[in-house]
This record gives structure tokens, sequence and C-alpha cells, in this order.
């Protein structure tokens, strides 16, 4: 297996894609190939690890050299189709060539969809792909669908997403009938916009048809009991709903540690909970988790955060491994080929 990572894209890159993969390299049974400049690449390399080449550090780490890097300020489109040696689109073209059996980028969100639409396609019967984000839960963990790449959506898309996500969750997870939730303003039927109202009608009318073990409408207070597996909303919606946790569970790991941290008698109070403590951490980092999958094309495609770190490379790197050896997209691509042959 062969693992492509954009080596340019993203805040932090190339520093934290380096030093995510060579941290990964050691857990995982893959290659990784390191796409961008190799010039800038190798200078990391020396600069950090005091290797003159990669393959020094492991055989399975690999440079493939590329001459442009798409921006985040960069217009989606044009950069695809203008920026033909960047990291990015080269990425996505080594991945339809067979040349690699996933693809990883932080860069450019825009750009990343459009890429992974145009050039690597999406799966026949699927009207939108749409990113997959793995969030910690009560004692689990919680998909949420789409949380950030369609802002504007129709029910059949919503329906769509709540298949895929079915699909991924029971391939990846082993999870029988995982549970289906709409996020909403209230539980009742009535509530919500016509989106939302639509969207419900539709899921409740063909859940049986399509496996979807779907539970209703869920308000975001709810989304975390332990109950549900999966979130589907619009990519507008999912991507504040996706923004304001991770910034909740920021808020909560920073004051738990000034409390901590107040004076010497805080201190030693804490010394007994701290394993306590340390889980709850760990439970609410949403670093752990990785990238956000981008289901419904042909090919696997991961988007990790713009801010990733190489703590998040690492496990995104992690993630994607699964991804590929779970046959996911595969198992999309069966059951939505043959319900357009039906």
């Amino acid at each position: 297996m062969v693992i492509l990572l954009d080596a340019m894209g993203g805040d932090n890159a190339p520093d934290a894609t380096i030093k995510g993969a060579v941290k990964a390299i050691d857990q995982i049974n893959a290659e990784v190939m390191l796409i961008g400049n190799e010039e800038i690449i190798k200078a990391k390399i020396k600069e950090f690890y005091g290797k003159d080449n990669i393959e020094e550090i492991s055989d399975r780490l690999k440079i493939y050299n590329t001459t442009e890097t798409i921006e985040m300020c960069d217009i989606p489109t044009q950069a695809i189709r203008q920026k033909k040696d960047s990291s990015m689109v080269v990425g996505f073209n080594l991945l339809k060539e067979g040349k690699g059996d996933v693809f990883i980028s932080a860069g450019n969100s825009g750009a990343l969809l459009t890429g992974a639409t145009l050039l690597v396609g999406r799966i026949k019967g699927i009207d939108r792909p749409a990113l997959a984000g793995i969030l910690p839960a009560y004692k689990g963990r919680l998909l949420l669908m789409d949380c950030g790449s369609n802002t504007n959506c129709k029910p059949i898309n919503l329906l769509q997403f709540a298949q895929m996500a079915s699909i991924y969750i029971s391939n990846t997870f082993g999870t029988k009938e995982p549970t289906v939730g709409l996020l909403n303003i209230g539980t009742e039927e009535t509530k919500g916009n016509e989106l939302v109202k639509e969207s419900y009608n539709l899921l409740k009318e063909k859940s049986k048809e399509l496996n979807i073990n779907f539970v209703g409408n869920v308000e975001g207070r709810d989304a975390f009991s332990g109950k549900l597996d999966i979130l589907v909303t619009d990519g507008f919606t999912g991507n504040v709903f996706l923004k304001t946790v991770e910034g909740v569970g920021k808020l909560v790991k920073r004051t738990l540690k000034e409390s901590i941290k107040k004076n010497i008698l805080t201190m030693l109070g804490a010394i007994p909970a701290l394993p306590s403590i340390n889980s709850l951490q760990k439970a609410m980092d949403y670093k752990t988790y990785g990238g956000a999958l981008f289901l419904g094309v042909k090919k696997p495609v991961v988007k990790a955060h713009g801010s990733s770190d190489e703590r998040l490379f690492e496990f995104t790197i992690k993630q994607a491994e699964k991804f590929v050896e779970n046959k996911a997209v595969e198992k999309m691509k069966e059951q939505f080929e043959g319900m357009v042959e039906k």
C-alpha cells in the first residue's frame, strides 16, 4: 500500500507533514510518499534528522518532486486547472493512475474538493461527495457528515450522506446497524427549516430500503451521548458545529490546566485525580481521530485540518491506512452503482 501525502499543504507544511510521516512510519505497514518540492523537503530532513536522504530514516518513506503549490488564497477551480505540477494535482493524478492507494492533504479545502471530484471522479449514483469527520463521543465516536464540503444541500444529498456514512462506519469499525440522527433544533418532526423537514421525511421513508438505521432528529447537546453513531447535516451547519466543538474542547482543556496550576494546594489536590484528568483530556482530543474522509469519490481521499500539526498528521496517516484496508470505497461503489443499474 502507498499513502500519498501532500507535503506542501496546510498552515504548518512542510515541517508538520514531514515530522508526522516520520512518526507514523513505524506504526504502519504502508509506504508514505511525500509529494512536494524535493529540494525543500530534503533540506528539512537534514535540519530535523541530520540525514541527507529520507530513505535513511525508513526505506518506506519516499519523495515525489513537484514545482508548484496551491495556496490557501487560490481560487479552487483555477488552481486545479492551472497548477498542473502542484503537490495537490500531482497527488490526485497519482491516485487516479493507481500509483497510490489514498491521498491526504491539509491544503486549500475548496481545491481539494474540486480536485477530488474533477480528477478522481464521483462514484456513479452519488450526487455530491461529502466530508466525514470523526469526533469523540461518550465511550465511543461520532461521525459528522457533512462537515464542510457542501454548504447548500437538497434532501437527496442528506439521504446519501446517511447512506455513505452507514457503509463507512459498518465496514471500518464493525458497527452493526449504526444509528443515524439528523441535526436539528428540536426532536419533533415539525421542527427545523424546509431542508431539515424534507430530509427527515425522506430519511423516514427510505431508511429501511437503504439499510439506514435512522433514529430521528437530534439536538446538538445530545449528539455526544454515545447513543448516536452518525450525525447528518449540510456542510455549512456541519462546519460550524465541528469548529464549535473543537473550540469548546480547547476551552475545557485550558481551563482545567489553569485550575490545576492555580496554586500549590490545587496542584497537590489534583495528584490523586491525574489518571482521570488525563483520560478526560485524551477523550476530548479530536487530533487522535485524524482527518475528515471525503466519501463519494472513486478513490480514498482524506482532508486533514488546515492547521494540522505533526501529531494530527501522524494520526491521519494511520487512519488513512485503515480506510484503505477496510475497503469502504469499494463497498460504496458496489452499493450505489448497483442501485443505478437497477
